[in-house]
């Protein structure tokens, strides 16, 4: 197999939007990159402080304690009953495991990789790394024989939508009868907004409900990176299916790829405490409180947008065009173009920008409304 040919960084395309909103004489609001922006909590970073001394090498598979949080979590947080540690495994953020995890899989040319329409580009790249195929669609009775690997992303980006119980059953049922592994990206599921998922965590893959007795060939993730504003840390897990988690374990064994013991220990510290993340998502949901019905008032409409970091938005229009007067207005978001070719008409704008921030994009863009 020769070595795939890789696409262009999408972003750099973004270069003379970001130069016309960063002229606007009150500065730049940068709506484009779902970096958090709040302070990594204190609880974690004490925990970090105190777990400098890793002299030796840390396990591939985490630490007994860490292992034992997460199985622990699943069950507080997520609803999920019955794993051991033998089902979770840490991983150096959750892109990585995206990008690789085709590879990890021993996937190849005449694979197919199923992703979302509207989608995270890394799951697409993880197929052409390994030369597989991508396929971006949400009806399972589409997805071919030759799949492989199904994604599965709820609360999704870009576009925030969430899967019930009864789509996540009927994916898994479909793609067990493909005989691939399916995997739920839920690294945004502490984020609700709207419905029944406004204060509670949205439905996980690895939910009873979903998969009855058998996690067989059922993955999820989840990542600290917003619910904790560890960005920085690079600090997440793949829970589920034991047998494929032993697979991804030994491969990662001979890659040498483990979390730094430090970060394990902040991990723990973070899964134990549910303040901190009731916190952050109020100061998320305050943002989307002053976004969301500007954006209306600027002649946006909102779709799906139930939960996650992002408000998916559109004229009507090409989104290079309110690419534009959103830059002409000194705001910079993300053109639906770099999330598939399913929706050219969308923008995504996310709420990870400080509070006055985000309270000077609102005041602009209802300054802009349109009669």
């Amino acid at each position: 197999m020769g070595r795939a040919a890789l696409p262009d960084y999408p972003w750099d395309l973004m270069t003379p939007f970001r130069e016309r909103a960063a002229a606007h004489p009150d500065g730049v609001v940068d709506l484009s990159i779902g970096s958090p922006v709040d302070e990594t909590p204190a609880i974690v970073r004490e925990a970090l402080a105190s777990a400098t001394d890793a002299h030796a090498y840390p396990p591939t598979v985490g630490t007994d304690e860490l292992r034992a949080t997460i199985v622990e979590w699943f069950a507080r947080r997520r609803g999920v009953t019955g794993l051991t540690p033998a089902h979770v495994l840490p991983t150096i953020g959750s892109k990585e495991l995206v990008a690789l995890l085709p590879f990890l899989l021993g996937l190849g040319e005449g694979d197919v990789v199923v992703h979302p329409r509207a989608a995270y580009p890394s799951y697409e790249m993880g197929a052409v790394l390994v030369g597989a195929t991508a396929m971006a669609s949400d009806d399972p009775a589409a997805w071919p024989a030759a799949t492989k690997l199904v994604w599965l992303n709820s609360p999704g980006n870009p576009d925030g939508r969430v899967l019930t119980v009864d789509e996540l059953r009927a994916a898994r049922e479909r793609a067990l009868e493909l005989g691939a592994v399916i995997v739920g990206d839920e690294c945004y599921a502490e984020l609700g907004w709207q419905g029944e998922w406004a204060d509670s965590p949205v439905p996980s893959l690895l939910d009873p409900r979903v998969v009855g007795d058998s996690r067989r060939d059922t993955l999820v993730i989840y990542s600290l990176s917003k619910q904790s504003s560890m960005a920085g840390y690079r600090t997440a897990f793949v829970a589920g299916c034991r047998t494929v988690i032993a697979r991804l374990t030994t491969v990662r064994k001979h890659a040498g790829l483990m979390l730094p013991q430090p970060l394990q220990h902040a991990m723990i510290a973070a899964l134990r405490d549910d303040v901190h993340v009731a916190e952050q998502k109020q100061r998320y949901r305050a943002r989307r409180d002053l976004l969301k019905p500007a954006l209306e008032a600027a002649g946006f409409r909102i779709d799906h947008s139930e939960a996650g970091l992002y408000l998916w938005a559109t004229e009507g229009r090409d989104a290079w065009d309110s690419i534009g007067r959103l830059a002409d207005l000194g705001i910079v978001g993300g053109p639906g173009h770099f999330y598939g070719v399913h929706f050219p008409e969308h923008v995504r704008l996310s709420l990870t920008a400080t509070d006055e921030r985000v309270q000077a994009a609102a005041s602009r863009l209802r300054a802009a409304a349109r009669p």
